[in-house]
């Protein structure tokens, strides 16, 4: 059933969702988030499919996707149809009326368990779920404080987006201690963001899954040409410009191609012009979730400049699975997976002439077969639907202790 709490004037349609639940020993778990994007909307997604293996689950969100399937698959209630906001001050009003809506819809609810997921600066419903007697878990998604400042010092004076920034911490750090557990996607984002200190009540192996049948290795790593790529939204924050500059350093028989879209789509296109035209780059463009796999299984390495302010890329893991190797940048939880020489390769050079002959030794002198072995090996592990199911199963037993 959907719910739209929205002071907004318009009423949500009810939608019939599975009524299927497990009949396991876990307390219910109502999963809070902000506003869904396309990719919050992923990460959440799977998170409830992992969690209604365990015990029962809601999800309180603000503007999620009108197509996303946790609309047919999970009981979902929408406080409201608008984004988080573009100017500082609509995001302002709007995170305060959210999180007033998120009381309201707490109250009116009876699961144990509330699981704040990226939301982690919601202070007023996660005081709301304490006063309330309820066990809450807070889980972020990546540095939110440095997302926003990043993001802010390019529309205000950098001492003002600091400020800000710093205001959201402290709201974060407040939740942290009220919180009865805390969920990281891996021991080292637990560290990067500050919460390896939180004892007993850190759980920093909450990583998300990847469908091992979907994701698979459907080209053999030595049937693969010399192409490497980048997959995912091709903007600022996915450091696309020097990938550009990357991908001309590259020898004539390496192919870089860039999967996906986004702002700087045009800018790409325009830059990468000559290099296009001679076919040492490929702009394949955007892809459907479904043509991903087929998409990671043409490449040999995956080239991701990850930023600080990520959690765990999504897209590393699917790329393991796929047995392609990922060459990126050690930040939050991404040393966890991405083992040095074991399962891929870590970016620890930032400029381009760095990563073009970083690039080039790892096809020929590193035996990237093997880290592609190894990369699926580890997924299967580690990574599957079913290990997650275990980890998130100890987790709850955790909490309920």
């Amino acid at each position: 059933m959907v719910t739209d709490t929205d002071g907004g004037g318009d009423d949500a349609d009810a939608e019939q969702g599975d009524d299927t639940r497990p009949d396991g020993d876990h307390p219910g778990v109502c999963v809070v988030t902000h506003p869904l994007s396309a990719a919050g909307e992923n990460a959440t997604r799977t998170l409830l499919e992992v969690l209604s293996a365990v015990t029962a689950v809601s999800l309180v969100t603000a503007d999620l996707p009108a197509d996303s399937a946790i609309r047919d698959r999970h009981e979902l209630i929408e406080v409201s149809r608008k984004g988080a906001g573009s100017g500082i001050v609509v995001a302002a009003v709007r995170f305060a009326l959210n999180q007033l809506r998120m009381c309201k819809a707490i109250a009116d609810r009876d699961e144990e368990v509330v699981l704040f997921f990226g939301a982690t600066s919601y202070l007023l419903p996660v005081v709301a779920a304490t006063l309330l007697g309820r066990t809450v878990v807070l889980e972020p998604r990546g540095d939110v404080p440095l997302t926003l400042r990043l993001n802010w010092e390019e529309r205000v004076p950098s001492p003002v987006a600091r400020a800000l920034a710093g205001a959201v911490w402290s709201l974060e750090r407040i939740n942290y201690r009220l919180a009865d557990g805390i969920v990281t996607y891996t021991p080292g984002m637990a560290a990067e963001l500050g919460l390896d200190g939180y004892g007993e009540k850190l759980h920093p192996n909450g990583a998300r899954y990847v469908d091992t049948d979907e994701f698979d290795v459907d080209v053999p790593y030595e049937d693969r040409g010399r192409t490497v790529g980048f997959l995912g939204r091709i903007d600022e924050e996915k450091g696309v410009r020097t990938l550009a500059a990357v991908a001309k350093r590259l020898p004539d028989d390496v192919t870089f191609r860039f999967v996906g879209d986004g702002d700087l789509s045009d800018w790409l296109a325009r830059e990468l012009a000559d290099e296009v035209a001679d076919g040492s780059v490929e702009l394949a463009g955007w892809v459907d979730h479904d043509d991903v796999p087929a998409a990671l299984n043409d490449l040999r390495l995956l080239v991701m400049p990850s930023r600080p302010t990520e959690g765990l890329p999504t897209t590393i893991l699917e790329a393991m699975a796929c047995g392609t190797p990922a060459y990126a940048t050690p930040v939050s939880g991404v040393p966890d997976v991405v083992r040095a020489g074991e399962t891929g390769y870590r970016m620890t050079e930032s400029t381009p002439e760095a990563i073009a002959t970083r690039i080039t030794r790892i096809l020929d002198d590193e035996n990237p077969a093997a880290a592609s072995g190894n990369a699926r090996e580890l997924v299967e592990a580690e990574y599957s639907f079913d290990a997650a199911v275990r980890r998130y199963d100890g987790i709850l037993r955790a909490l309920a202790r």
